[in-house]
């Protein structure tokens, strides 16, 4: 057994807010939609995948926290505080060997975001 990749879903208060959000302010593209009105979708940038999900009785809303691993941190951060994103952790340099922020999407679902500092 292999495991090819990790997928997290994440609670959302309005689907099509979540959707808007991470598709025009984080840079992801919406893979699928499902359900009429729609319930549940998929949004994706380079090999990750997120669903957003909204229905009676997933979990709550906004009880998530996932950590995304990307290049170019400190132009991502400026613009996201430049969209007036909402970041819970400003960006640093962290003794743990990463340069990395936290944020939170309309749901609060709490994205941190960074990249391995060189070691020097």
């Amino acid at each position: 057994m292999k495991i090819l990749s990790v997928s997290p879903i994440l609670s959302v208060n309005a689907l099509a807010e979540s959707i808007d959000f991470y598709c025009n302010v984080l840079g992801f593209d919406l893979a699928w939609s499902w359900g009429e009105p729609a319930d549940i979708a998929a949004i994706c940038r380079d090999g990750v995948e997120i669903t957003l999900i909204h229905r009676e009785g997933a979990k709550p809303a906004g009880a998530a926290h996932i950590f995304l691993n990307v290049t170019g941190v400190d132009d991502y951060y400026e613009k996201l505080v430049g969209a007036g994103v909402r970041i819970v952790v400003p960006l640093a340099d962290r003794p743990y060997g990463m340069r990395d922020f936290r944020m939170a999407d309309p749901s609060g679902n709490e994205l941190s975001i960074g990249q391995a500092m060189e070691q020097g």
